[in-house]
């Protein structure tokens, strides 16, 4: 429609968007605090900013412009919160390339983003030899290394990452450009076909920056983030930009401790030297550290964690309560950068018993300022917000990715009807708390009924035997699926507790707590391990596969 635009001064600044924008405040208000990597390495936000210089310097010096693209594989490091900032501020395109997926699919991830110059740590190396003859547009490689000690690598490195630094100017000028410039790019985890292509402007991350800052820093007490906290992250930097929280915790000028390769005794060890407060991770990653022998061993009661990329189990909400961690839920996906909402309780919900907190911490929270999140049915008509109808979750945001990476009609399909399409199944209820009840594609559909398997999880693990539960749909010639709930047990518990101690326990909570008619049907078989993603979530399609060969396997028999 036609408006009345404002009047531009010429000699007025327009502030873009830009992700260099976020460094105003923290050199401002704390140009010494402190960043940290691992414990051994230690420097100021002033010498951060130096370093973004002598970054962007060094990559100039390899023939880095505008628009090219720069991959990263390493682990949570100083080096990689310098890339999150320096790359994308010399109008480049930072890729954070996930290490934990197949040779063949990074292969395919570097290849189909046209990744220019590659920076790899040296534990990387088996995983470079099996790809670097067949990458198609990287022109120089730069080496990682914690030592700095000669040594041969499957390629012929340009630089190694300190002394390219160290040979390379601090003043580059990162000048102003397009807000819209593509910023980063990165894939999703590849659980159905080739991984999916994500991208995300300057624009885009800074309002995400802004959204969630706003969030996190408006909730009274619980899960409040402020400028006296240390921030220390345990989801990969690769997957989604660490949730988004290195752009936070700069921009608020924390404290911030890069742990390197996530091994649960190092991470302990560093949440009790360095004194962090606020972390975030995927359920899997908190029950590790819970099991490890020094966790009972360390003060966790000023520890607030985020947990997100997987439902957290209410079991496991009330062993995190039992600890003193204040524990939160987030939600979002890759396609969203990611996070849009988080399960912040209010005073008096936290006088509460556990029991009742954990019930709405482990619910999908309230959406973040400038989130339009709808619940519809397939017609997108909206549901009752009375915490029981349920449909697809669709979104408006301004950090949405506007599509899959040269992929048309995959986009389309993402964006139909002009909303975000989660594939994720949920409820509002009258406060407005989201409550993600499935994904579509793992709902249970028993005699045309859906069944959530996340709320037939929650009853199995509340079994003290239980050390991980998944559940998922299986073929029944009578129901059309039913479920089956497999089950770890904890190791003081193996041999001593039968499948049908469990089946019966979650058949009764089933029909006393009336979660479903049908979960009484409820099946159970123990595993070893559960199958999980490359980031740690669990792997229901995997699951579903592997159970149809063995249904295969036994009708030959």
């Amino acid at each position: 429609m036609p408006v009345k635009l404002i009047q531009n001064t010429a000699s007025a600044y327009a502030y873009p968007l830009l992700i260099k924008q976020l460094l105003h405040t923290p050199l401002a208000i704390a140009p010494d605090q402190e960043i940290s990597y691992q414990g051994k390495l230690r420097y100021s936000y002033r010498s951060l900013r130096e370093r973004f210089g002598r970054l962007a310097s060094g990559l100039a010096s390899l023939g880095v412009e505008a628009g090219n693209t720069v991959a990263v594989m390493d682990w949570d490091s100083h080096r990689y919160l310098e890339c999150f900032f320096a790359v994308p501020m010399m109008g480049a395109v930072l890729q954070t390339v996930n290490v934990r997926l197949s040779a063949e699919q990074i292969l395919y991830t570097l290849n189909h983003a046209r990744a220019d110059v590659l920076l790899v740590n040296r534990d990387f190396f088996p995983l470079l030899a099996l790809i670097a003859a067949r990458l198609e547009s990287v022109t120089h490689f730069v080496l990682i290394d914690d030592e700095q000690t000669p040594v041969d690598g499957p390629v012929s490195f340009a630089a190694e990452y300190e002394n390219l630094l160290a040979g390379a100017k601090a003043d580059f000028i990162f000048e102003d450009f397009d807000e819209n410039a593509q910023a980063t790019v990165f894939y999703t985890t590849g659980t159905t076909g080739l991984p999916k292509g994500v991208y995300f402007s300057h624009r885009q991350l800074v309002l995400h920056t802004l959204g969630v800052a706003t969030c996190v820093g408006s909730s009274r007490v619980h899960g409040r983030l402020h400028r006296e906290d240390v921030y220390m992250p345990m989801t990969p930097m690769f997957h989604v930009h660490a949730w988004g929280f290195p752009y936070v915790a700069t921009l608020l000028g924390l404290k911030q401790v890069y742990p390197g390769r996530y091994m649960p005794g190092t991470l302990l060890q560093l949440i009790d030297k360095e004194k962090v407060t606020f972390s975030h991770c995927v359920p899997s990653i908190m029950q590790m550290l819970f099991n490890h022998p020094s966790c009972d061993l360390i003060d966790l009661s000023r520890w607030k964690v985020l947990i997100g990329g997987s439902a957290m189990s209410q079991t496991l909400a009330n062993a995190a309560l039992k600890r003193g961690i204040d524990v939160l839920t987030g939600y979002g996906m890759s396609e969203t950068c990611p996070v849009l909402s988080i399960a912040h309780l209010d005073s008096d919900d936290l006088q509460s018993s556990h029991d009742q907190q954990a019930l709405l911490r482990c619910k999908t929270g309230l959406p973040l300022p400038l989130v339009d999140l709808r619940i519809v049915t397939s017609e997108m008509v909206d549901v009752a917000h009375d915490g029981k109808a349920t449909g697809e979750v669709v979104v408006r945001a301004p950090w949405l990715t506007q599509g899959y990476l040269a992929a048309p009609q995959a986009s389309e399909e993402l964006w139909l009807g002009g909303y975000l399409h989660s594939q994720d199944i949920g409820n509002i209820d009258a406060r407005g708390y989201l409550k993600i009840t499935d994904r579509i594609k793992d709902v249970i559909k028993t005699a045309g009924e859906w069944t959530s398997s996340l709320q037939l999880e929650d009853v199995v693990g509340k079994h003290e035997a239980v050390h991980e539960v998944a559940v998922i749909g299986v073929p029944d010639e009578k129901w059309g699926e039913r479920p089956l709930a497999l089950v770890v047990l904890k190791p003081d518990f193996e041999g001593k507790v039968t499948e049908q101690v469990i089946r019966h326990f979650a058949a009764h909570l089933v029909e006393t707590t009336g979660i479903s008619r049908h979960g009484v049907l409820l099946q159970v078989r123990f595993v070893k391990a559960l199958e999980k993603t490359s980031v740690g979530k669990i792997n229901k399609r995997a699951m579903r596969e592997t159970n149809e060969r063995l249904m295969l396997r036994d009708q030959d028999v």
